[in-house]
């Protein structure tokens, strides 16, 4: 073999080995993805990933944590660099406090796919300086008092518009017989924050006080007021005899026969929770907004979405934000949700479900749609500290001032054992 032989076959030689690693290298795991376990699971997470798999031929790693050791395990990562994923999966709430969200992600403002988000998911995922924290990629639902409409036209009732028109339907209907509210009073934990929504929704200085530590929940009269409406309804029997022993599995029996006429929770729940073959079907049912005192014309909270954030310090930034791209792509959202009962994050979507209670009431979710503000940003926000606060006040062992100080208190409680303020 002659010299000039030798050099081009071992040219060649490197040649095919380049191309084998660089093949390898795009087969290989060239992007992670964090979050919870039960995230991960939903099937139109597993479906955009092995879209993207197959679209790229890439290989994602999937790091699936349980959820009760989340939020501790991603924290620890990003506070010791370490093992840092590509992109974090996590909902826009107080436990994002725990990071150091400016040094530890990248804001997705300028990326080419944010038209393509809707004006209510584009609120959730945006922070108060009017970053665009992740890609909302996620169900989204629409909280507020769902009404067996059947019952209403055969009692010639109508839904309410305002606070006053909502305490006359409760009485209307408790004069009758009827159990206004399904109040979920054993350890539901979601129904107060929606009240909590328009004080620090449309005030976003209220928001900034309580979190900076200028003020506490004590100091709005808002507050107070919903507790005291909460008080008096539940002396009144408008949340029926037995609501503290009522929790989430009773929440379909009363209010699929009849026995609860009114509950403050969100779409999807009748296309995941509620039980068939009861005597009223998700067809009864109808939409107006929430009344707990705190503003007139009461509220909806849009969604809650799991948001994927794109970190500064992973291993593979630019494969980070294509994929996100990929995600925002309406020919492959469609597929990844196609079937799924949800509102729609994107404003391209159309294989999704959207509730005919939803749609049938958009002129009011229009003006009385909130994005969900107390559980995802009032910092040490805790939901099962709410319930055990009214459960102390519900059973006589402290009055209104009592209780909204109780819910300071545990709050402070919560700050201090690990929310970065």
């Amino acid at each position: 073999m002659t010299v000039k032989f030798k050099s081009i076959f071992l040219a060649a030689i490197l040649l095919i080995s380049a191309f084998a690693a660089a093949a390898c290298a795009k087969g290989g795991e060239t992007l992670s993805i964090m979050g919870k376990k039960s995230d991960l699971d939903k099937s139109y997470m597993r479906s955009i990933i092995e879209q993207y798999e197959s679209s790229k031929n890439v290989k994602i790693k999937v790091i699936a944590v349980e959820d009760s050791e989340f939020e501790t395990e991603a924290a620890k990562r990003y506070e010791e660099g370490k093992d840092i994923p590509d992109i974090l999966m996590h909902f826009h709430n107080s436990d994002l406090g725990r990071f150091d969200v400016e040094k530890d992600f990248y804001s997705l403002n300028g990326e080419a796919w944010t038209d393509e988000l809707t004006d209510s998911a584009t609120s959730y995922c945006t922070d108060e300086n009017g970053n665009l924290l992740g890609l909302p990629f996620w169900e989204s639902s629409v909280s507020g008092c769902y009404y067996n409409k059947t019952i209403l036209d055969g009692l010639g009732l109508k839904p309410a518009a305002n606070q006053a028109e909502f305490d006359v339907l409760c009485q209307a209907l408790k004069d009758v017989g009827c159990t206004p509210i399904c109040w979920p009073g054993d350890n539901c934990a979601w129904m107060v924050q929606f009240g909590l929504d328009p004080i620090f929704a449309d005030h976003p200085e209220n928001l900034e006080k309580i979190n900076s530590g200028e003020a506490s929940y004590s100091d709005f009269p808002e507050i107070k007021n919903m507790v005291e409406w909460i008080k008096s309804a539940a002396e009144k029997g408008w949340f029926g005899e037995d609501y503290l022993s009522c929790g989430w599995d009773e929440i379909s029996d009363d209010m699929g026969s009849g026995d609860a006429v009114m509950t403050f929770i969100w779409d999807t729940w009748f296309y995941t929770d509620f039980k068939p073959g009861q005597k009223y079907t998700v067809d009864d049912f109808a939409l107006m907004p929430v009344f707990l005192n705190t503003v007139d014309g009461g509220t909806y909270e849009g969604g809650n979405l799991n948001m994927m954030m794109v970190s500064r310090d992973g291993k593979n930034f630019e494969g980070a934000l294509d994929f996100l791209s990929f995600c925002a792509d309406p020919e492959n959202y469609n597929v990844a949700f196609d079937g799924i009962s949800t509102v729609s994050c994107f404003k391209n979507q159309t294989t999704n479900i959207q509730s005919k209670m939803v749609t049938e009431a958009a002129d009011s979710l229009a003006e009385k749609e909130r994005v969900s503000t107390a559980a995802s940003r009032i910092i040490g926000y805790s939901g099962d500290d709410m319930v055990s606060a009214l459960g102390e006040m519900f059973r006589g062992k402290t009055d209104v001032d009592g209780c909204v100080r109780m819910m300071d208190e545990m709050r402070e409680k919560e700050i201090a054992a690990g929310y970065a303020e």
